[in-house]
């Protein structure tokens, strides 16, 4: 995973971390002192650190989706074509979330809820009177994103929402200077506005399966490659589900959704790792007619063994039949309730278990590796 930056003295800096199963350790940074952060200095940097890991034990590279970064990846592509380079997931999905907020349905609430959180956070006065009425808890909360900060204040305002009312509502706020002012008065409009709080109820349906996403992504308890794409697809059935089945009202959104995976969340790698992860391929009948996904294993199958046509055929004539049609070792009741399920249930498929366990241990995400 590598993360690239320039700092507040004007320093030039790219990091390098590696992630594996046991978690990210950081491996190497590098001050750029005369030199950009172009897509060759890049891919100069990343090569040369897996040249160090080993070629052999690398499978993937994350980052972020900068232009100069896709373009190292084409690069890598022509040098090592069996090392993959995929978009980072945090990043891939806030920008959904962000391309979602700024739909006009959503984008006045959310603007509606930012000038309020503002105005409060702006004067002692309303500060204290927030923090009395709320027993001493804020109504802004930081997450793992800016967008994600955006969702959780708007969860936290509408989990307060009667302290608000009360607040506006009270003596107190009457008699404030400020109640008078243009903000004020916009202010008070905004927490007694039916509208607004319907907003933010529709709102929070929308995101929520997506920010659901994101903290799984982000988070470093269990590797998501094995998820991010069956996660993805359940998310846009939610918002579907939460819009009523309103043609009108989701098509907006699960166009951001497609368009922003597109070769980013939904490679051949993504795919497998969805196919090979018995979660989905066992408990939903739908992943076995999903034919973009299954092909997907044939183009990874022949990307890791290129050429190797024995072994190609070994994999997927004999033993991927065996794990679909849970045959052998697979066809145990006990084994879908396995943690460690392919080091444990995959000896009669050595070839699958081996690439089954290298891509469902994999990270989707490159914020281990970020400046902080």
């Amino acid at each position: 995973m590598t993360d690239a930056w320039t700092d507040r003295t004007r320093r030039s800096i790219m990091n390098l971390c590696v992630n594996s199963k046991l978690g990210t350790v950081f491996l190497s940074s590098k001050e750029c002192l005369n030199e950009a952060h172009t897509s060759e200095n890049i891919f100069e940097y990343v090569d040369k650190c897996i040249e160090e890991v080993g070629p052999e034990n690398v499978v993937q590279v994350v980052t972020d989706n900068a232009s100069n970064n896709m373009g190292a990846s084409k690069l890598l592509k022509v040098k090592r074509p069996t090392v993959f380079w995929i978009s980072c997931a945090t990043h891939t999905i806030n920008l959904m979330l962000e391309a979602i907020g700024g739909l006009p349905r959503y984008k006045k609430t959310i603007d509606e809820a930012k000038k309020l959180t503002v105005f409060i956070y702006s004067h002692h006065k309303t500060l204290a009177l927030m923090r009395k009425y709320t027993k001493k808890r804020n109504i802004v909360r930081p997450g793992v994103t800016s967008f994600a900060s955006a969702f959780l204040t708007l969860q936290s305002l509408l989990d307060k929402k009667s302290q608000l009312r009360q607040m506006f509502s009270s003596e107190e706020w009457v008699k404030c200077k400020l109640a008078n002012k243009v903000k004020g008065r916009a202010a008070y409009a905004t927490v007694t506005s039916p509208a607004f709080w319907s907003g933010v109820t529709t709102c929070l349906k929308v995101f929520a399966p997506l920010v659901k996403v994101l903290r799984m992504v982000d988070a470093y308890w269990k590797p998501s490659m094995g998820f991010i794409y069956g996660e993805l697809k359940r998310a846009k059935k939610e918002i579907i589900n939460s819009l009523n089945n309103n043609k009108n009202a989701y098509e907006p959104i699960i166009d951001i959704i497609s368009k922003k995976s597109s070769n980013r969340l939904d490679t051949c790698l993504h795919m497998t790792a969805y196919i090979l992860n018995p979660y989905y391929f066992y408990n939903n009948p739908e992943v076995r007619d999903d034919l973009e996904a299954n092909d997907a294993v044939l183009d990874l199958i022949g990307v890791l063994f290129h050429k190797d046509y024995p072994l190609q055929t070994q994999i997927l004539s004999v033993e991927l039949p065996i794990y679909k049609r849970k045959q052998e070792k697979f066809a145990r009741p006990i084994a879908l309730k396995a943690s460690n399920w392919w080091e444990t249930y995959g000896h009669s498929t050595p070839n699958l278990k081996k690439i089954a366990m290298r891509i469902l241990s994999l990270t989707t995400s490159s914020s281990g590796c970020e400046r902080n």
